[in-house]
């Protein structure tokens, strides 16, 4: 048990750092294994590669899918004109409001974050000079919209990270 716990401080160290999770993982799964007595080449070949592999053939269908679709989304404009909408139902002087829904229910649509991003950020420029607000706003609001609710809080969104449980 002990093992377990200091791979995953040595995870959460390594990854506040800003190391990349590819490196990471390896590692820590690397401290649990030697402090569990375990040998540590079969323990990455069998036991860690194993499960990466099991994983990614698993839902690479679902990684596949999803980047082809946001793709298709931001390549036929589909993405800004769901934003440009939205924001025109709300109105300019709702612009915090305007990019928030936007960005949601673009994310709610399965639309990468990445592409909501830089679907939303161009409307959400125009909007909040329109309505007079400050550029600094724009990263939280997209961020409040994309990244938070229609992630995680609402049932059925098809973000992978709701897919994978």
């Amino acid at each position: 048990m002990l093992g377990i716990l200091l791979g995953l401080i040595v995870l959460m160290a390594l990854a506040y750092l800003g190391w990349s999770i590819i490196w990471v993982a390896p590692i820590a799964a690397g401290v649990v294994a030697v402090t569990g007595g375990l040998d540590l080449l079969d323990a990455y070949k069998d036991t860690y590669m194993g499960g990466f592999v099991d994983f990614a053939k698993a839902w690479f269908p679902v990684f596949m899918l999803g980047a082809i679709f946001g793709k298709l989304m931001e390549d036929t404009g589909m993405a800004r004109s769901v934003a440009v909408a939205l924001t025109k139902l709300i109105g300019t002087k709702r612009a915090i409001l305007g990019v928030l829904a936007s960005a949601a229910v673009l994310t709610y649509g399965g639309v990468s974050l990445f592409v909501v991003v830089f679907a939303v950020y161009p409307l959400a420029l125009s909007l909040f000079r329109e309505a007079n607000i400050s550029r600094k706003l724009i990263p939280a609001t997209v961020a409040l919209g994309a990244f938070t609710f229609t992630m995680t809080a609402i049932p059925g969104t098809p973000q992978i990270q709701n897919l994978i449980p």
